[in-house]
């Protein structure tokens, strides 16, 4: 059971991640090797960094990783005894797709801000506004969901930008959610000054230790721990030492930062991060957006390794754009940011900025009247942003790839039967052009099925978490409908005026046409 509300003694907490830890335990000690016949397998060479197509392959998979592609049926003495075969005859299989910056408890938002500008969603659904508001069930059961509605998207590797933490109860209970979820998440608590809640910053800090400290926390998961923090400039010198001391004794998984600057202020640039020297350490920093990002500052990138966010939906839905973040996209892997106001795969975002850097460099050549004759970005450039990126961006060259040793993190896509899919050639066009959501067949973690014969495994979720999460739902969207909306106008918080834009005309006579939210 989970965390019913934020007063529930601390020992619950304990008691759930003992339960979550028994169902992995077994699950693991279950496992054994299977292997997928007969599928077109997109395989990656690390020494070349380059996709290999292997048709007609069998892909075989021993506890939680690759153990070997196979290129023809391979003989029964090169199996493990206990290997399960299962038939691919003509699907595609890919590596799990990897998302590099999320918040998953805002889920129970959905579509309740689908007309959002980034200063209403900062004054209205953001970390601060949410905080009075959200217990530690709706934490739980929002994150839970919308873990369940990665998986079942794809995506097995979510880093998740964790800022519900207002209080114990809350920070536990997204982190138990990920958990539970059985989904691969770094799970990045998230350190800040909070008004609306009595939190204060020792306290999240000596709860982030607690919770570094727990040594059987996440022992047998794939959650791991990390640290979101948006404050590196002009925050709390002492609060960022402690911080930094902390990832660096506990080693955590991912350090990440919204990186959102020009107008919109939120000034975590590399550099800033650099004066605390966390660029140079093993410790992955995901920067998250990029926005007016210095050429300099995405140089730094470049030196010390550490990796962009794109987010492409997020940053058009929003407004704080990305026209610095073309340039980047060899130090830059994908992410779904706010997935409760569009959509939630990796897929999407992938075909999206595929389409608008394509758009970007066209447009660069079209405006002085020439006709561009070459395609600046390939599919398969897209496809490795979405995968190995990913994974190269969280220190990870084992996630988002498929290669022997690497994690068994894997889609299976219904290729052979897809009215989308009906008449492929190349494996990787079909999937980043026209393939959906609704072509997954099957999706395994750590060799494990969280998704098989397109429906998710987990039990709960059909049972248990849908009618909670629906509960939470309509009583976090029954307080946001009541809610005023924030005045915008005048200077911002950093001294940017506000300015409305120019609302589309869609239909001629008076008025827009703009419309409503139906809420």
């Amino acid at each position: 059971m989970a965390v019913t509300n934020g007063h529930e003694p601390r020992w619950a907490t304990a008691r759930i991640f003992g339960d979550a830890l028994v169902r992995l335990l077994v699950a693991s000690a279950a496992a054994k090797s299977k292997l997928f016949e007969g599928a077109t397998i997109i395989a990656y060479e690390s020494k070349s960094e380059a996709i290999r197509v292997v048709r007609d392959g069998h892909l075989l998979v021993t506890d939680d990783r690759i153990a070997a592609i196979f290129e023809s049926t391979p003989s029964n003495g090169t199996l493990p005894n206990d290997t399960e075969r299962i038939d691919v005859t003509g699907q595609i299989i890919t590596p799990g797709f990897i998302d590099t910056h999320r918040h998953g408890w805002q889920t129970a938002y959905k579509t309740i801000g689908s007309n959002t500008t980034l200063a209403e969603y900062v004054g209205r659904y953001g970390e601060f506004a949410a905080a009075s508001h959200w217990t530690a069930e709706d934490v739980y059961i929002s994150q839970l969901a919308g873990l369940y509605e990665a998986l079942n998207a794809g995506v097995t590797t979510s880093l998740d930008h964790a800022h519900h933490t207002w209080s114990n109860e809350t920070a536990y209970a997204g982190l138990n959610a990920s958990i539970e979820s059985g989904a691969r998440v770094i799970w990045a608590y998230t350190v800040h000054a909070l008004e609306t809640v009595d939190f204060p910053l020792s306290e999240q800090l000596a709860n982030l230790r607690e919770i570094a400290q727990n040594t059987e926390l996440l022992a047998s998961s794939p959650t791991e721990l990390g640290i979101s923090f948006d404050s590196w400039s002009g925050g709390d010198t002492e609060t960022i030492k402690e911080l930094v001391a902390i990832a660096k004794e506990f080693n955590v998984s991912a350090i990440t930062t919204h990186s959102v600057n020009g107008p919109f202020a939120f000034t975590n640039v590399p550099s800033a991060v650099h004066k605390y020297d966390m660029l140079n350490t093993s410790i992955p920093v995901v920067f998250s957006h990029g926005s007016f990002l210095a050429a300099s500052e995405g140089e730094l990138l470049r030196q010390t390794n550490q990796y962009l966010s794109i987010t492409p939906e997020s940053e058009m839905h929003y407004g704080h754009t990305h026209e610095q973040s073309f340039h980047l996209n060899d130090q830059a892997a994908l992410g779904v940011d706010t997935h409760f106001t569009f959509s939630t795969d990796i897929l999407t975002q992938a075909r999206i900025w595929l389409q608008q850097v394509r758009y970007f460099y066209f447009s660069r050549v079209a405006e002085l009247w020439d006709q561009p004759v070459t395609n600046p970005m390939s599919v398969s450039q897209a496809f490795k942003l979405a995968t190995r990126h990913g994974g190269l961006a969280l220190r990870r060259p084992d996630l988002g790839v498929i290669e022997e040793g690497a994690k068994a993190d894997l889609v299976i896509w219904n290729a052979a039967e897809s009215p989308a899919l009906l008449g492929w050639t190349d494996p990787v066009a079909a999937v980043m052009l026209h393939a959906s959501v609704a072509d997954i067949l099957h999706v395994t973690i750590d060799g494990n099925f969280v998704k098989r014969d397109g429906r998710l495994t987990a039990d709960s979720y059909y049972k248990d978490v849908r009618p909670r999460f629906l509960r939470t739902a309509r009583r976090i969207q029954d307080i946001w409908r009541d809610m005023p909306y924030p005045e915008l106008s005048g200077p911002n918080f950093a001294g940017f005026e506000q300015v409305p834009t120019r609302q589309v005309d869609a239909q001629r006579g008076n008025g827009t046409g703009y419309g409503e939210l139906y809420v």
